[in-house]
């Protein structure tokens, strides 16, 4: 079994919370990761008619085989639940109690934060993160297999293709999960929607323009969007501001949190094509957005990333917060680092003068190294620099 950064997280919040919520999307290794850090309490998922229709029906007798705490999965399935706990937890409120996984566009989020709110340690499990995927510290995966094939567990746990993988990935759940939460009336209309979402992966959202090209309204497009980001499937970067509302009225830049998922919906399904494609540079960029974000998600952190830009042309592909101090990152998808690059990195320092660290370059290649001021690492060396 591949062990996941979340563990030392889950284990710290039990000693804390009587209730740990475990959310992220599909196939992330939720399940597992929960039976494994929790192996001694007894394991129910409500996905199964049998214990959900039982649990319907006589609640009080459901929960009475689970005193002494339970992993239940796929908890949103009985909105319920949420209430119940908060009564036994009130009542008998021991640490680490019990555990509830599901998917937070289907109304965990929403069931916790109403009955649960401060009793719950609340975390998010995305894909593998690059330094649980075997093969990327010891350099027997290539840069190019590892955007094709993506970041999910199946996918390195298995002996499985990831062109088969990801088909059956888009038809059973993301088609299956948006058909619960709006209604489609055509299917490849969406369909369309998600492939146009894909060549926009790194840009600036545009969402007139991509309801445009997909044929459907302005506020169609934002819900149907608005699925997407609460299902773990993309991500929108907001701009940085000092003024902190500014932040959340800006345009974002969209990201898809798998690399290898946005490759099988471009169409991209080999590594020659992918080596020449243009949308690599953006590929990879997501690639390393997501490597932050599930550095901040695996220690129980907010997101808190930026991107920066000016009217001027000086860009920062990521920004957050170290105490005081901002971390500028510039993203470079090629193997060999060039003076361009360099300055490239610097320049992304200068919007906040005084108050940047010393900017991170993140490349294709395998060393990592300091040139010009400059912190050159590869994008094996994740668990080196994801440190929030």
């Amino acid at each position: 079994m591949i062990y996941r950064n979340m563990t030392a997280t889950l284990q710290r919040l039990a000693n804390a919370f009587p209730v740990i919520a475990i959310t992220g999307p599909r196939q992330s290794g939720k399940t597992t990761l929960a039976k494994s850090v929790f192996a001694g309490k007894p394991y129910v998922t409500l996905e199964d008619p049998a214990e959900r229709a039982f649990a319907m029906e006589d609640p009080k007798g459901f929960l009475q085989r689970f005193r002494d705490g339970a992993i239940f999965d796929e908890a949103q399935r009985w909105p319920d639940l949420f209430s119940y706990l908060q009564g036994m937890v009130d009542e008998a409120p021991v640490p680490g109690k019990f555990i509830v996984t599901g998917s937070q566009q289907f109304g965990l989020l929403s069931g916790v934060s109403q009955s649960l709110a401060g009793r719950v340690g609340m975390t998010t499990l995305l894909p593998l993160s690059l330094s649980e995927i075997p093969g990327v510290g010891e350099h027997s995966i290539s840069l190019d297999h590892l955007l094709l094939q993506g970041c999910y567990p199946a996918l390195h746990a298995r002996n499985m293709l990831h062109g088969d993988w990801f088909s059956s990935y888009t038809a059973t759940y993301i088609e299956r999960d948006v058909r619960q939460v709006i209604k489609i009336q055509d299917l490849s209309v969406f369909q369309r929607f998600v492939r146009l979402c894909a060549g926009r992966n790194g840009q600036m959202l545009n969402l007139h323009a991509l309801a445009g090209e997909t044929g459907i309204s302005h506020t169609t497009a934002r819900s149907w969007l608005s699925v997407l980001e609460s299902s773990y499937l993309v991500h929108l970067l907001p701009p940085y501001y000092r003024n902190f509302g500014k932040r959340l009225v800006k345009t974002p830049k969209l990201y898809f949190i798998d690399q290898g998922l946005a490759c099988w919906l471009l169409g991209i399904r080999s590594s020659e094509l992918l080596a020449i494609h243009p949308l690599r540079g953006a590929i990879f960029e997501s690639c390393i957005v997501s490597e932050c974000l599930k550095a901040r998600y695996n220690r129980g952190l907010p997101a808190d990333l930026y991107f920066w830009r000016d009217n001027n042309g000086l860009e920062a592909d990521i920004v957050f917060e170290r105490g005081r101090m901002l971390q500028p990152i510039e993203i470079k998808s090629g193997q060999t680092i060039t003076g361009d690059y360099i300055l490239s990195g610097l320049k992304a320092a200068r919007f906040a003068a005084d108050e940047a660290l010393q900017p991170w370059l993140i490349y294709g290649g395998d060393d990592s190294y300091e040139r010009g001021g400059v912190s050159v690492m590869s994008w094996r060396d994740c668990a080196q620099w994801a440190e929030p």
